[in-house]
């Protein structure tokens, strides 16, 4: 069965309730295990209907947000997701107050009982019209944004058409287009601001209801961290700081030699190589052909996957007016599927899609296939991105097929971006920690600490006098801000993993394949730390190892004559 044809259908939510309060009780009144377990699988298997449709929504409005169907769909379900959790909730209690929670551990492991206290912990009846609220919020920002037109070039340009004129190799028509993509974002920086403030006070409401001082705490318990806190990350960001922003520092002074310019403004770091970027010698049917070929030679197991894929249509890579911004790997539970979706414009980023992307969603096709319950398909954040990021390092080997003979130029600009990205990952984090910690700053105040931190974090970026750029307001940019908060510094402790990786398949590739198997098989059975442990990963809060994590990769851009390409 085809994408297309798999069946939405809006779920009756108080039959659902019905049905839930019906099993909870179930399980409360169980005389055994076994009667017990009927009720929780009933219950798991109830969960995987809803969040089918609920997935298929959101996919369909995201294709088309114009379609007034899907976007009644996803106000539905902007309203209804948060009611679902609280009746998620329930059943968590219930499953920790049953006398048969120590058999559901050993049979089904710490995982679940781990995930039901974190549930419990961070949710109350009295967040449901606040989570509605932030819902509804967070789909205005996506609208918005997805809405972007401006008239370049004599075309009507999307984010990703300005963005694909900011790797031009003329220098003028870079600096038009980030002058354009800019003046977008100062046209809409005030409802931008309010938007996001509206979205602040929010969350410090849940924050205070939940018995903290600031949001702070319940975000980290909403992105599902158990062995780590505020403290370990900010550690954590020392040491990039310390070890990562100088080569960033030096990398960008090699790529204003190679582009023969003096200073080097923003509208300057997507080009890294006067000759221009590598980009894709074919159009989105011959990278999917390659990524076939790539996928096949790389392991049974891939092969299996991305057949699955291409059977099922669970990619759409068009940009086309009215779809939303971004890219994203969601799975659709009632038929293990997982899905694809992004905005390619010809550039490298659409490999990155078909490596990143297509890791997460190798991890789902995995877990979801070894694992016994849904809520272990995916793990936390900080996990599942190295299932995508190591993926663009196993890539490697296979890259000529995309890239031809640019191949050397994409393997060099996959890595530096890799290393720069890292502190404009911790800048994103530790302004969300400013903003929470202080939520009564104004929009200016909140745009000021941001040009702050880009001093810490980014100190050669210079946006060429543009105004809303130069004092601050590069945040309103970034969707994880509005949407996702603290997701962000997960990329950043990710890639500390996916490094090592790269690190790993130098002297043992097999080895390191099957860690990375192991990795995505075991899915969210285990804690962060603990699945560190299982795929032979350190752990990036103990000091030393984001210098040990980062030398291969230094090693290996010192190794290519970068001046040549």
């Amino acid at each position: 069965m085809k994408f297309s044809e798999y069946a939405y259908k809006r779920p009756v939510f108080e039959d659902v309730k019905e049905q839930q309060l019906k099993l909870i009780a179930e399980l409360g009144y169980a005389k055994s295990f076994e009667q017990a377990e009927k009720a929780f699988l009933d219950s798991e298997k109830l969960n995987r209907s809803v969040q089918t449709m609920g997935t298929l929504a959101s996919i369909r409005f995201t294709l088309n947000t114009a379609d007034e169907f899907y976007k009644a769909e996803q106000e539905f379900w902007d309203e209804t997701s948060p009611l679902l959790m609280e009746l998620g909730v329930k059943m968590s209690a219930a499953l920790l107050a049953s006398p048969f929670k120590a058999d559901f551990e050993k049979k089904y492991g710490e995982m679940l009982i781990k995930n039901a206290e974190l549930s419990v912990k961070s949710m109350t009846p009295e967040l449901v019209p606040l989570m509605q609220e932030e819902n509804r919020l967070s789909s205005e920002y996506s609208a918005l944004t997805s809405s972007m037109s401006v008239t370049f070039q004599g075309e009507e340009c999307n984010n990703y058409g300005l963005l694909k004129y900011m790797e031009s190799k003329d220098r003028d028509i870079r600096r038009g287009a980030f002058h354009a993509w800019a003046g977008w974002f100062a046209d809409n920086e005030k409802k931008l601001g309010e938007l996001y403030d509206k979205l602040v006070h929010l969350r410090h409401s849940m924050g205070k209801i939940m018995g903290f001082e600031t949001f702070t705490p319940l975000g980290y318990m909403n992105m599902g961290r158990m062995d780590y806190t505020a403290k370990e990350v900010a550690k954590y960001r020392e040491q990039v700081v310390k070890y990562i922003v100088p080569v960033c520092t030096e990398l960008r002074k090699r790529q204003a030699k190679r582009l023969g310019i003096d200073k080097l403004r923003f509208f300057d770091e997507k080009l890294l190589f006067t000759s221009g970027n590598a980009d894709p010698v074919g159009d989105r049917d011959f990278m999917v052909d390659a990524a076939n070929k790539m996928y096949h030679e790389m392991s049974k197991e891939t092969g299996e996957f991305f057949d699955f894929m291409r059977e099922h249509e669970l990619m759409d890579l068009d940009t086309r007016p009215n779809k939303a911004v971004g890219g994203y790997c969601t799975f659709i539970a009632d038929y293990d599927s997982p899905y694809i979706f992004s905005n390619f414009n010809g550039s490298a980023a659409d490999v990155g899609v078909l490596t990143h992307e297509a890791g997460h969603a190798f991890e789902a096709f995995c877990a979801s296939r070894h694992q016994p319950i849904s809520e272990y398909c995916w793990s936390t954040s900080e996990v599942n991105e190295i299932h995508s990021m190591s993926m663009e390092y196993f890539a490697y080997p296979w890259l000529g097929l995309f890239f031809g003979d640019g191949v050397v130029k994409n393997r060099y600009t996959h890595m530096m971006e890799a290393l720069t990205f890292i502190p404009y990952g911790c800048c994103v984090d530790e302004y969300q920690h400013i903003v929470y910690e202080n939520p009564d700053l104004t929009p200016d105040e909140r745009t000021a600490a941001w040009k702050e931190l880009e001093k810490k974090y980014l100190p050669d970026r210079d946006y060429d006098g543009v105004e809303i750029m130069e004092k601050g307001g590069f945040w309103m940019q970034k969707l994880h801000i509005f949407t996702s908060p603290f997701y962000y510094i997960d990329y950043t402790l990710a890639s500390m993993g996916a490094f090592e990786f790269f690190g790993r398949m130098q002297e043992n590739r097999e080895q390191a394949w099957k860690d990375y198997y192991t990795l995505c098989c075991a899915g969210g059975s285990l804690p962060y730390l603990s699945l560190l442990k299982l795929a032979h990963l350190s752990n990036p809060f103990e000091e030393g190892t984001v210098q040990r994590a980062i030398a291969p990769l230094v090693k290996a851009l010192g190794e290519i004559d970068d001046m040549s390409l």
